[in-house]
């Protein structure tokens, strides 16, 4: 994803931290009232008046969680967004600022990180969140991006994972599986690959999965589709772990254990 014969390469070195810095967050604005102070300061300033700050934050890591092989950067950018948004959505919240930190190597020009802050700054338009600081970071080996989500909720309306209860009804929202069996399908070609780089991959039967994969969608509906139907579930949980471990996560922490009907997921 990087060696793009066709596009000019920028060196790093040549803008420097600060200059990195104002070059890839120049078109970040703001949207939030509760956004008093964001980038440009030692500390970003929030006020949420009556409500409660969420806060959550995830770290990724180039050959742990993302392949640059078949990951574009824009995707990337786009999803370590969206995987810290669905954290917040998780605690029954509505996400409203993120932070951004970045460690890179110097194999990854300028042009690199405006893909994946292109990816950022999409994100966090679609999902209404302000853009309010972060860190870059020189890096070893590879790209490693962390992420820290803020939303804001009424103390009463926030949901834990320890409030589930005999006799609830489990339930998930949407379908599950999909970017499981997008990413071995994107691992089976880059398989293919290493051993006839002449080959092209046909992907159009497998469009819906893969973009399962690379492009999820944080499920900022939910919140207030149980609001519009007066409901407040007694536990909730982010599943893009996997169901199974989450709902031990859940049972767990809630003191139950659980059924699940395999046809009725």
């Amino acid at each position: 994803m990087l060696e793009n014969k066709d596009q000019s390469r920028t060196s790093l070195s040549q803008l420097g931290e600060f200059g990195l810095i104002e070059h890839l967050t120049k078109n970040f604005t703001i949207s939030q009232e509760s956004t008093l102070k964001s980038i440009g300061d030692d500390a970003a300033v929030l006020n949420f008046g009556d409500k409660k700050a969420v806060i959550s934050t995830d770290l990724l890591v180039e050959g742990v969680h993302f392949d640059l092989a078949y990951m574009p950067l824009k995707h990337l950018g786009y999803k370590a967004v969206v995987a810290n948004i669905s954290d917040i959505c998780a605690m029954n919240a509505t996400p409203t600022q993120i932070t951004v930190s970045v460690a890179v190597s110097n194999r990854f020009p300028l042009e690199a990180l405006e893909e994946l802050f292109e990816g950022i700054t999409l994100a966090s338009k679609i999902y209404n969140v302000d853009v309010i600081g972060g860190d870059t970071t020189s890096s070893q080996k590879g790209l490693i991006i962390s992420i820290t989500a803020i939303g804001e909720a009424n103390l009463e309306d926030i949901v834990y994972r320890n409030g589930a209860k005999e006799n609830d009804l489990l339930v998930v929202s949407g379908d599950i599986g999909a970017a499981y069996m997008g990413l071995q399908v994107l691992e089976r070609e880059k398989q293919v690959f290493q051993v006839n780089p002449n080959n092209q991959p046909v992907l159009d039967d497998y469009t819906y999965l893969i973009e399962r994969q690379l492009k999820p969608e944080a499920r900022t509906d939910i919140k207030e589709l149980l609001a519009k139907l007066e409901v407040k579930p007694t536990a909730m949980i982010d599943i893009s772990d996997g169901l199974s471990s989450e709902i031990l996560h859940l049972c767990k922490q809630s003191n139950v254990g659980c059924n699940l009907y395999e046809e009725k997921i």
